[in-house]
């Protein structure tokens, strides 16, 4: 018979802890949130040191309910809920619910295997209570701006739009990186080089111009160039220095949050919530047959790059057993987290490194499985020796003219012997046969024409990377915050990469003139770093909160008072009632909508101006967004008329 209870969020974690534990243990699920600030009201009581209004989610209350009355029968309570911050105020507010007159004790850990959990069970704690005051922290913030901006963009924009301390931020970064493209102007330069051979041989050795008197090349036109080359034709060639020497490539990091989504975009395609979804899996436990239910990676939401020594252990009697001891370097590798890591206290990585992807292939998903190997081959090259190059260069002098020629091969795998598509290409150039002094022919000039590229615009691994970079939001935030950009429609993706939406600059120009400061990148940063400041007890929670509403409440008066509606009347006529229609902004981008509003309702979806293709519709193309972001085109008259296309016609 059960004594105790465990509380979990996630119900894909019950069956599996339960097992663990044994029958003295019952393993219940939280459903994640039970209690949270409300969702029609601020739920902040900013005269009283912004003490958060909790209340029991209403579609929640069956669920604590249902905790309450197993708590009553159980003499010990343990809440093993996420190991992060916003684990630790779930738990504990759950304990206030449920625990009284209870023992409540406070359970985490980063994998859930047996060892793992055991061993967290024999160390409970008591709740972390700065930890809990810097997520509470966060969430007030957050409240404060989002529900306070979020109601101003409805007067002055339109309705269905939010902004958020991070979230508009992360916004700016895309806006800011279109409009840099589009102020962008393409610079021509000119490059050369030029094709050698030594008098008795046909080998042609291929050699870039690097200086002209000492001096980098710097060549901006054609005419310049072809004055250059000219003067190269004339010119004797010999080679002045050979050089060789061998070049390490150090393994990279096991991975943390970002660079998993990274990663997986860049090699799978995935976009950050599928990633985080299928990790996510991964970490609540994997079904590997025989009733056996067990998570396959640790959790997933983490800045930090530290290893357990026990994984490294492992990890190295791997290495040793399947590559050898060249693969096995003399002491583990260390890697260093970024300032302030927190999230967690391990990186990602695979529960027991023995259990190799080709060993659970058949117990997964195809999309766990590319994760997991994903996983499971970062964590075991950032264990193994550098790879080595042998690279070899060779100076080339004719006149005032100086040229190189370069290659390299690799001359031990090392830590790319897991990831063949990091192998850089070994060069197809033989250079074995030129030796210094040998004077070279010249067979041929090569000048080719180039112009400067405009910055790229951002990618999710890309964005994730600028955020991470920068400080904005944490690991847990990255995947909702894109969702909620594209599902806003302030951005779309087109071939993997966002562009900003009309709504979207429209949106941060407002904000970026009247709320500079919270719109300010480092701005966001520095607020990051001071609620550490909370979790560490250097900084009183309602200090930071003053200290961060009070400018705050004067820039949302004042915006409030000075912005102008928004509103742009069109040339088309309201059919109900024939005053203008108005473009208006909603949840799903522009629309057209009387401007007689609200005596008259009548709306419609914006027009493009361009007919239908379709043959005998009299429909116009409207433009549209798909669950995913993509920009589409529709027919005015659907669902009469189902017309799409990805482009506008012409």
């Amino acid at each position: 018979m059960a004594n105790s209870l465990v509380v979990v969020e996630s119900p894909a974690k019950v069956k599996t802890i339960n097992k663990i534990l044994g029958k003295s243990f019952k393993v219940v699920s939280s459903m994640g949130h039970l209690i949270d600030l409300p969702k029609s009201t601020l739920g902040i009581d900013v005269e009283d040191n912004f003490k958060p209004k909790l209340i029991i989610i209403r579609s929640k209350q069956k669920f604590l309910k249902a905790l309450k009355k197993e708590a009553l029968k159980k003499k010990n309570i343990y809440i093993a809920t996420d190991p992060d911050r916003e684990g630790e105020a779930i738990g504990w507010n759950l304990a206030k619910e449920i625990g009284e007159g209870k023992k409540v004790y406070r359970v985490t850990f980063h994998e859930i295997t047996k060892d793992a959990v055991l061993k967290a069970f024999d160390h409970v704690r008591e709740f972390d209570e700065k930890k809990i005051d810097a997520q509470i922290a966060r969430r007030v913030l957050d409240r404060l701006v989002g529900y306070q901006l979020s109601p101003l963009l409805w007067k002055k924009v339109g309705s269905g739009l939010s902004a958020g301390r991070v979230q508009s931020v992360a916004l700016r970064l895309i806006v800011e990186r279109d409009r840099a493209i589009t102020a962008f102007n393409p610079q021509e330069y000119w490059q050369m080089s030029v094709d050698l051979r030594k008098t008795d041989s046909q080998d042609i050795l291929n050699a870039s111009l690097d200086k002209i008197d000492g001096e980098r090349i710097d060549l901006k036109s054609k005419e310049e160039t072809d004055q250059i080359v000219n003067e190269v034709k004339q010119q004797q060639f010999s080679i002045s220095d050979v050089t060789e020497k061998e070049v390490r490539r150090n393994a990279l990091p096991p991975f943390i949050t970002s660079t998993l989504q990274q990663e997986a975009f860049n090699k799978l395609n995935f976009n950050t919530s599928r990633t985080m979804m299928v990790a996510q899996q991964l970490y609540e436990g994997v079904d590997l047959g025989d009733g056996e239910t067990i998570g396959l990676i640790t959790y997933m939401r983490t800045d930090s790059v530290n290893i357990a020594d026990e994984a490294k252990k492992r990890v190295r009697d791997l290495i040793q057993q399947q590559y050898g001891e060249a693969y096995l370097p003399e002491k583990p590798s260390e890697y260093k987290s970024k300032k302030r890591a927190q999230e967690a206290h391990e990186a990602i990585r695979p529960s027991d490194v023995f259990r190799k992807p080709e060993d659970m292939r058949s117990f997964l998903t195809e999309e766990q499985y590319k994760i997991y190997e994903l996983i499971w081959r970062r964590f075991v090259s950032c264990q193994m020796t550098p790879a080595v190059y042998l690279q070899k260069r060779i100076l080339i002098s004719a006149g005032k003219f100086d040229f190189s020629a370069s290659a390299s091969s690799l001359k031990f795998d090392g830590c790319l012997a897991l990831d063949q598509s990091s192998k850089d290409k070994d060069s197809e150039l033989d250079l074995s046969q030129f030796k210094k002094e040998d004077a070279l022919d010249l067979a041929d000039v090569y000048p080719t024409q180039h112009f400067t590229k405009s910055p790229p615009r951002y990618s999710e691994a890309t964005l994730v990377r600028a955020m991470e970079e920068g400080g904005i939001g944490r690991p847990s935030t990255y995947a909702p915050i894109i969702k909620t950009l594209v599902m806003r429609n302030y951005v779309y993706r087109e071939n993997g990469y966002f562009s900003s939406t009309e709504l979207g600059f429209t949106i941060i120009d407002l904000l970026v003139e009247y709320f500079p400061r919270i719109m300010d990148i480092s701005f966001t940063a520095t607020m990051e770093e001071r609620l550490d400041l909370i979790e560490d007890g250097e900084l009183d929670y309602a200090k930071l909160l003053n200290e961060f509403y009070a400018p705050f409440k004067e820039e949302l008066d004042y915006a409030t008072e000075n912005i102008e509606k928004i509103t742009t009347l069109t040339d088309h006529k309201c059919p109900e009632c024939q005053k203008p229609l108005a473009i208006k902004w909603g949840r799903n981008g522009k629309f057209l909508s009387c401007s007689g509003f609200p005596e008259c309702k009548h709306s419609q979806s914006f027009l493009t101006g361009v007919k239908c293709p379709e043959e005998n519709c009299e429909g116009e193309l409207v433009e549209r967004r798909s669950r995913r972001g993509t920009t589409f085109y529709g027919c005015s008259r659907y669902p009469e008329c189902t017309f799409t296309s990805r482009q506008l016609p012409k």
